[in-house]
């Protein structure tokens, strides 16, 4: 008889770590979910699967209750999706970030390499790392050159990923991820902050939708596709890193267009840019060269970008 792999994921609550749940809840796994204490518990994603996962407390700045929850759990595998994810915020709270998105991987790392070194361990990386890009596209071997504290943060989640790999002969992989959005993508981010405001102008609940700088381009797919290239790195023979992206780069205006299309609306009626919204360093291209990914993984992306605005602004209609 197969024994019932266990998974552990923190950020389980987020995005990623919801679409994550089901997907290894549909593969027979048992789910374990990192929850941080708060006076309003938010399990909005994952109220579909509350019952069927369990979550334990844990912080990811406090290393006692990480590593009491993976000696508690003993996974076979550990899913590090929690940070402090939105870049704007990073630069507000730079210090936060550091604590949460680098040095709590560290505190993962290291929770997993004292109470179950034979678990295989993933790292949330971002293609934030690439920044001021160096190259276009973006591959594996492509320098950092980070923009923001959140992808400063990253960049060192990634290398600590790579120091405990090579240091404690640990299974830990990063998967490089590029933009990935779905109907469950926070309202801060700008994906979802278009989307939500489409649904709302067309609803006549709003106005206008201001937001910064409308060149800057992304590479975007969607979410339930890239939590399928997390597992997959992990079921591989040997630990290695992985950029997982669509190929192809949209900007925000591209976005606005098409998103406001799905309505029947016109996006240059409704949409001004403001200043405020602007970062203090931009990131202008990312487009990412997924090569590695489709050979050894055999993994691409599913869902095209007109389905992932349509999927989003439809989901917003209803809700």
């Amino acid at each position: 008889m197969i024994k019932q792999k266990k998974a552990l994921i923190t950020g389980i609550t987020g995005q990623d770590g919801s679409y994550l749940a089901e997907f290894l809840l549909a593969k027979n796994y048992q789910v374990y979910g990192l929850v941080r204490r708060t006076s309003i518990p938010s399990y909005e994603r994952i109220k579909d699967i509350k019952d069927k996962i369990k979550l334990i407390s844990g912080d990811l700045t406090d290393q006692h209750s990480l590593t009491y929850a993976v000696r508690q759990v003993q996974p076979d595998e550990v899913y590090n999706l929690a940070a402090q994810s939105f870049v704007h915020t990073s630069f507000d709270q730079p210090v936060l970030t550091g604590a949460v998105t680098a040095l709590g991987v560290a505190r993962v790392l290291e929770a997993v390499r004292l109470a179950s070194p034979k678990a295989k361990f993933y790292q949330a990386s971002s293609s934030e790392m690439f920044g001021r890009v160096r190259q276009k596209p973006q591959n594996e071997a492509t320098p950092f050159y980070p923009r923001s504290p959140y992808g400063v943060a990253k960049v060192y989640g990634h290398w600590i990923t790579v120091n405990y790999r090579e240091s404690y002969n640990m299974f830990a992989v990063s998967g490089i991820l590029f933009n990935h959005e779905s109907p469950r993508r926070g309202l801060e981010f700008v994906t979802r902050k278009i989307s939500n405001a489409v649904a709302r102008i067309k609803l006549g609940q709003q106005k206008k939708l201001y937001l910064g700088n409308l060149d800057s381009k992304r590479d975007w797919g969607y979410a339930p596709d890239y939590v399928e290239a997390m597992w997959l790195m992990l079921q591989q023979d040997k630990a290695e890193d992985f950029v997982i992206g669509t190929g192809k780069t949209w900007s925000v205006r591209q976005f606005c267009q098409k998103a406001f299309a799905v309505v029947g609306l016109n996006w240059q009626d409704y949409v001004e840019v403001k200043k405020e919204f602007m970062r203090p360093a931009e990131v202008d291209y990312l487009v990412a060269d997924f090569t590695k990914a489709k050979k050894l993984l055999g993994w691409q992306p599913k869902i095209g970008f007109d389905q992932l605005v349509k999927i989003m602004v439809e989901t917003d209609l209803k809700t």
